[in-house]
């Protein structure tokens, strides 16, 4: 396999691969080939490759009309663009039809703080996570992305997969199977546990090193399918630790903080923080200052686990 180099590349050179493997899949962007990788599947696949305009709303509308056709539709999008301005289509043409579209959100989070409020996309998860039959996934890294798109094509329903833009540091090789709906623990702990998603994942892994220097052990779940959740994996961290921090760029309201609260209330009750933005528009600056702000940083995630252990 190719060396992976980042995110998007990651993204674009799994879909190459598809392309080889299964003549159903398509490639579905709304003027956004270069900045989805999608070029190169383009390049190979011609007659598979459709640019659909600045149109989102039609881009899930062919999206559908070709799945229920029986092709295996990635569309390829703006994170903002494809969840908020596409949401009714991508509801009620793929959704509500169990229609087998597969939207993949470039740049989601903090990727284009420069642009302000129109392009910060930290509603996604929320909005997607609300529409009946749709998976949401976030995968954390290079090869986790590679991994993830290669097994949505295996699976028979809507997907909605959230991707980053900011170089990230390798957290799996190839040897790493994602599999929806399942977390992975990646650091061993009982005194606290730390989900994290997408580009926190690396964050809370800085954090877990921060916090064993002072004697504090902490557990690291990389939760990659916000919806699904990997409830066995949740609640057992919850039941080992009695602690639960949760790590997201993403409004705090609907998201995978969300999603572990609303489950441990009914499974496990147990006491929780999450680190995220709070119902607020961010204001225009850089990522790391975003992360800063909001406590996103390996120093902020040890300093919630501590205020949450009371230390």
């Amino acid at each position: 396999m190719e060396n992976l180099s980042g995110i998007r590349d990651s993204y674009g050179m799994a879909m190459l691969e598809l392309g080889r493997r299964n003549p159903r899949v398509v490639a579905l962007v709304p003027d956004a080939k270069f900045s989805s990788k999608m070029e190169i599947f383009e390049k190979e696949f011609p007659d598979r490759f459709f640019d659909i305009g600045v149109c989102e709303q039609n881009l899930m509308g062919v999206a559908a009309g070709m799945a229920a056709e029986g092709k295996i539709p990635f569309v390829s999008a703006i994170a903002c663009f494809a969840s908020m301005r596409a949401f009714e289509m991508a509801r009620t043409a793929v959704a509500y039809q169990k229609l087998n579209v597969k939207i993949v959100a470039m740049s989601a989070g903090f990727a284009y703080p420069q642009l302000g409020a129109t392009h910060t996309c930290v509603e996604d998860i929320a909005i997607m996570r609300a529409a009946a039959n749709m998976a949401v996934v976030a995968p954390s890294d290079n090869m986790e992305t590679y991994k993830a798109t290669l097994a949505l094509a295996d699976y028979e329903g809507p997907v909605f997969m959230r991707l980053g833009r900011h170089p990230v540091p390798d957290i799996y090789d190839e040897s790493h199977q994602f599999v929806l709906g399942k977390g992975s623990m990646l650091r061993e702990g009982n005194h606290a546990a730390i989900i994290a998603i997408g580009h926190c994942v690396p964050i809370a892994l800085d954090a877990h090193a921060l916090l064993s220097k002072e004697g504090i052990q902490v557990r690291v779940i990389n939760m990659s399918t916000v919806k699904p959740l990997d409830e066995q994996m949740i609640v057992a961290a919850a039941k080992d630790t009695g602690h639960i921090v949760t790590i997201e760029e993403h409004n705090l309201m609907g998201g995978l903080g969300g999603a572990v609260a609303e489950l441990l209330s009914e499974k496990c009750p147990t006491r929780m923080k999450m680190v995220g933005i709070p119902n607020e528009t961010p204001p225009v600056g850089p990522r790391e200052y975003q992360l800063k702000r909001y406590g996103m940083t390996p120093e902020g995630i040890a300093e919630s686990v501590k205020s949450l252990l009371g230390k």
